[in-house]
């Protein structure tokens, strides 16, 4: 990868790339120009002998230039736990992922159910001039399931939808609230489905491996219970409804069903729950204790099936930083949570490795379908188009490792785990913030 300057002026050519773009099925040789903050041209005839003398020219040599990535399920732990991550942290290790926008879940101090805060956040991702942020709301004030936030004020001030994070909305009469007042605001609700009664004191799931552990663990049940009750709310409300990581051969059976009976109802899921199962954990290794848990390798295989068929619509990161002290613990006491906003990429190209997707259905599970459910201007290449692109080698082989990740904290699941597929560059608005060293 070269670059060559033959002017001052802000325009920029990517010349010899693998043009990929799956919102339109784009898969072909060619560049891409970028006119200050959006993308002027794009195609087989952006060459090397055929761009503007006053652009500068970057040579990809042949590697995938695509929309920059999509992550809509982020924990920022800013404002309140700068200790655990901050959005200058969280935006390095964003853009060393290839990710271009995220949406942050609303479980900071103070949590993001005021106007103020939601302001907050947008105002400092802008400042820092990193990855784009975009945030949630809560569902309920202070995210304690008893009354609704203000969720037509809050959509005014710029929350993209609603949630209670890391928490299920246990209520179902609050729940059928606030499908019925999104619906009024035409906003998405979004489901941390786990019945909170079912998982409470679990720290794995509930099995023949936990048992062995000597760990309580956190039935399956749990979340298809909620997933469930919630589907009949949809019927009842005829509201939108998304579920976040999904972990469970039944619940992805039930959101399926849903989708074939016509109903709002949408679902993602975060790596670790298809390249991971409960072995993971080994003897007790709290990097891997997540929330939900990672399960059985018969669920691993169902959330595949679910990304295949189309019933799981995206893939998200989960990134859920957390300390050094939060996490050497006894695997009991020690804090749910890993991050993963640096292997959100190679991670998900295991499904194209592995054989059970092409490149471009795994990047639209990354791009532009998150981008689709949340309205998000990104995850496409077009015309007049923010200029938000990344630049991957989907080939090339890596070891994950904790001490040389960009996040603040360092308690990723896929410590040690061989990966294929790096970010080379990541560009926001037209600047390039992000180029792999060496």
């Amino acid at each position: 990868m070269t670059t060559k300057s033959t002017a001052t002026g802000p325009r920029v050519a990517y010349v010899n790339a693998r043009l990929l773009d799956p919102a339109s099925n784009l898969d072909q040789p060619g560049g891409l120009l970028t006119d200050g903050e959006s993308i002027a041209d794009f195609g087989p005839h952006v060459t090397p002998s055929a761009y503007p003398a006053d652009a500068e020219m970057v040579d990809c040599d042949g590697y995938c230039l695509a929309p920059g990535l999509v992550d809509i399920r982020v924990q920022l732990r800013e404002p309140g736990e700068e200790h655990k991550g901050t959005l200058a942290s969280a935006g390095r290790a964003a853009t060393a992922g290839g990710i271009t926008s995220m949406v942050c879940l609303p479980n900071t101090h103070p949590v993001i159910d005021d106007m103020s805060v939601v302001e907050f956040v947008a105002r400092r991702a802008r400042l820092l001039g990193l990855t784009k942020v975009y945030p949630y709301a809560a569902v309920t004030k202070g995210l304690e399931g008893n009354s609704l936030a203000e969720i037509g004020m809050l959509a005014e001030a710029g929350a993209v939808a609603f949630t209670d994070g890391v928490k299920s909305v246990a209520s179902a009469r609050v729940m059928r609230q606030a499908l019925q007042y999104a619906r009024t605001f035409d906003v998405l609700i979004v489901e941390h489905a786990e019945e909170p009664t079912l998982a409470a004191g679990g720290a794995m799931n509930a099995g023949e491996v936990a048992t062995r552990l000597g760990l309580v663990g956190i039935p399956r049940e749990a979340e298809v219970i909620i997933v469930e009750r919630d589907i009949h709310l949809v019927r009842l409300t005829g509201g939108r409804l998304h579920f976040a990581h999904l972990s469970t051969t039944a619940a992805i059976d039930a959101v399926r069903l849903a989708k074939r009976g016509g109903l709002a109802v949408t679902c993602d899921t975060a790596p670790p729950y298809f390249a991971m199962n409960e072995n993971a954990i080994g003897d007790y290794r709290t990097f891997a204790k997540l929330s939900p848990p990672l399960r059985a390798e018969e669920d691993r295989l169902a959330v595949i099936e679910g990304l295949l068929d189309g019933t799981i619509d995206a893939i998200a990161s989960d990134h859920a930083p957390e300390d050094e002290d939060a996490k050497r613990l006894p695997f009991a006491q020690a804090a749910f949570g890993g991050i993963g906003l640096e292997t959100l990429l190679s991670v998900s190209l295991e499904l194209h490795h592995n054989g059970h997707l092409p490149l471009l259905d795994v990047l639209r599970l990354i791009t532009c379908n998150p981008a689709n459910l949340m309205g998000l201007p990104a995850g496409r290449l077009a015309k007049g188009a923010r200029a938000d692109l990344t630049l991957f080698d989907p080939d090339r082989a890596w070891q994950v490792r904790e001490h040389e990740l960009y996040s603040k904290s360092k308690n990723t699941p896929f410590d040690y785990r061989p990966v294929q597929g790096r970010v080379l560059m990541t560009v926001v608005d037209g600047r390039r913030v992000f180029a792999l060293r060496g």
